[in-house]
């Protein structure tokens, strides 16, 4: 019986070593995988449209207008690296008889004339709204601006005429001016009537 638990013992301080004994292996180190920034997607500045009526020199008109995004146009940056499809917007003033008095659409490039270089590449056109028919002339602002209407307020107004005879004018709005530039200028632009 000596002898079993001898070999018992044996056994047992053998395991005992050969499990002390262990070879270690070197300590693991854990690397988070690098983030991978994802592209931002182009943001469109959102479509709209509106109709109202409008009376001018007596006689009643539907002022339409419509903005939507321009996938074939140059993108606007707003200067943080986001990127925006520019607008082209559509004015149509029709007569109470249901014929086209004027029908255009409007781009950025319609007002480059007025803007400077870094407006040129990086704004968007952001609107051009029915203000008021007053005379021989039905009034619309329009601006051109930071693609961001969110985060930015800078833009630059303008007055687009369109007289009755269809002729149509872009003038640098002066009195909302938020460029700081006091020069006036202005394009007369010739529009055949019912066009």
């Amino acid at each position: 019986m000596k002898t079993t638990c001898r070999i018992f013992l044996s056994l047992f301080i053998i395991g005992v070593l050969a499990v002390s004994c262990k070879k270690e292996t070197p300590n693991q180190i854990i690397i988070a995988k690098p983030s991978v920034d994802k592209p931002r997607q182009t943001q469109r500045i959102g479509d709209y449209e509106q109709s109202m009526d409008m009376e001018w020199g007596g006689a009643a008109y539907t002022v339409l207008v419509s903005r939507v995004a321009d996938e074939s146009l140059p993108l606007a940056d707003d200067g943080l690296g986001n990127k925006f499809f520019d607008n082209k917007i559509h004015v149509k003033i029709v007569r109470s008889d249901g014929s086209v008095f004027f029908d255009r659409t409007f781009l950025k490039s319609d007002f480059a004339q007025y803007i400077d270089e870094r407006s040129r590449r990086n704004d968007a056109i952001l609107g051009v709204v029915f203000d008021k028919a007053e005379g021989d002339y039905a009034y619309f602002a329009a601006s051109i601006g930071s693609p961001d209407i969110v985060g930015s307020d800078e833009y630059t107004p303008f007055i687009v005429k369109i007289s009755r005879n269809g002729n149509m004018t872009i003038t640098k709005d002066m009195s909302r001016d938020t460029d700081g530039d006091n020069s006036s200028s202005s394009v007369d632009i010739e529009e055949e009537e019912g066009v």
